[in-house]
């Protein structure tokens, strides 16, 4: 299992943006295999976390058109910068309490 961080710095966001970033995580999930996209915001730092079987299913998301034009309107609008990580994942702890 591999999971990518991705993290930036919020320039603006507005109606455009959000449109577009539910369109990115549905395409992940149903054309690329993604499993989960969790994103979240507080100030202007955003973090989005999305989980993967392998690692060429994200290579070919980073590939599509849709996504590189979504990657380009980010950086000239929504972003002043960003950072992206691949990681893999080596183990996996949870725990959840019943009643």
């Amino acid at each position: 299992m591999f999971a990518v961080i991705f993290r930036a710095k919020i320039n603006q966001l507005d109606a455009e943006y959000s449109a577009l970033a539910k369109r990115m995580r549905d395409l992940a999930i149903n054309n690329y295999g993604c499993k989960e996209f969790t994103a979240c915001t507080e100030g202007d730092d955003e973090i989005a976390i999305s989980y993967w079987d392998n690692e060429s299913q994200i290579i070919k998301w980073k590939q599509d058109a849709e996504h590189l034009s979504a990657q380009e309107k980010g950086r000239a609008n929504w972003y002043k910068s960003y950072s992206v990580q691949v990681v893999e994942i080596k183990r996996e702890y949870s725990s959840s309490t019943s009643s």
